[in-house]
């Protein structure tokens, strides 16, 4: 198994993000922590498994990472409790009814109420409902301008970029190699819609995961010589609205989504 030489090998492998979720202040103590042998890389929740796998760690069993989640949905609902859902519809593009707040998410309505109960008509696993009630929380409201940019070019996505890659972008490519027609399928399930001239692209589809942050999905159908591509694109307004974590959550969400449907279809999708 590789050993890593120095604290900055393992340094260069998190997101930098100094999420604490390993309990520690930053990712250089975490770094440091690994490297002396104080405590496991999987204990990073946003490292890649295949670099998981390449470092020796036991692969991170989903059951515990969706326990987490449950639980930071639990500490989002709260949060919800002690907010002005009349005062967030108007910042999120929401609708109040003077008893549920209810965004389109996906084309479909998904609802929250003053106790945090939640009602939604499509399957929302943590990935997608922690992020839109992160949105609803701490979205400023800037409304989208068009301007479409990939994950890196956002101005916190550097360090997320090697992840979202590794949990969205490759493997909705591998789901849009393998069965094309049923993910061109599921897109238009979820209310995308088709645009024209964006980077001449085989399949150019936009969601919205959420009212204020748009997804534009590029799929390019491989060719003589040449091997498919895929890519996720944001409005460059996206950071704003829901912050670099909520948009690699959603993609991960999304892409989760997707595979399950994909299963439910009789597909095998491999991890």
């Amino acid at each position: 198994m590789p050993q890593f030489q120095n604290l900055m090998e393992v340094l260069k492998i998190l997101p930098k993000t100094n999420c604490r979720q390993c309990l520690e202040k930053t990712c250089m103590a975490f770094a440091a922590a690994v490297f002396k042998g104080q405590k496991e890389l999987i204990l990073c929740p946003y490292v890649p498994p295949e670099i998981l796998e390449g470092h020796g760690a036991v692969k991170r069993q989903d059951r515990n990472i969706d326990e987490d989640l449950d639980n930071a949905v639990e500490r989002l609902k709260e949060k919800i409790r002690q907010t002005d859902l009349a005062a967030a519809a108007e910042r999120t593009g929401g609708r109040w009814d003077g008893r549920r707040l209810t965004l389109k998410v996906m084309g479909k309505d998904f609802s929250v109420d003053a106790q945090g109960n939640l009602q939604t008509a499509i399957h929302a696993n943590p990935w997608v409902t922690a992020p839109i009630l992160n949105y609803i929380l701490c979205c400023k409201g800037l409304p989208v301008n068009g301007r479409w940019t990939s994950m890196r070019e956002l101005p916190g996505g550097k360090d997320w970029y090697h992840f979202f890659q590794h949990q969205c972008e490759k493997p909705l490519k591998k789901l849009a190699d393998a069965y094309p027609d049923l993910f061109e399928d599921l897109v238009h399930i979820f209310d995308g819609r088709q645009v024209n001239g964006h980077y001449q692209a085989d399949i150019s589809v936009v969601l919205r995961p959420l009212p204020l942050v748009p997804l534009l999905v590029c799929y390019w159908r491989p060719e003589e010589g040449m091997d498919s591509n895929f890519n996720l694109f944001f409005d460059t307004t996206a950071e704003e609205n829901l912050g670099i974590q909520g948009l690699y959550s959603l993609g991960a969400g999304i892409t989760r989504m997707f595979q399950r449907l994909a299963q439910r279809h009789g597909v095998q999708v491999s991890p």
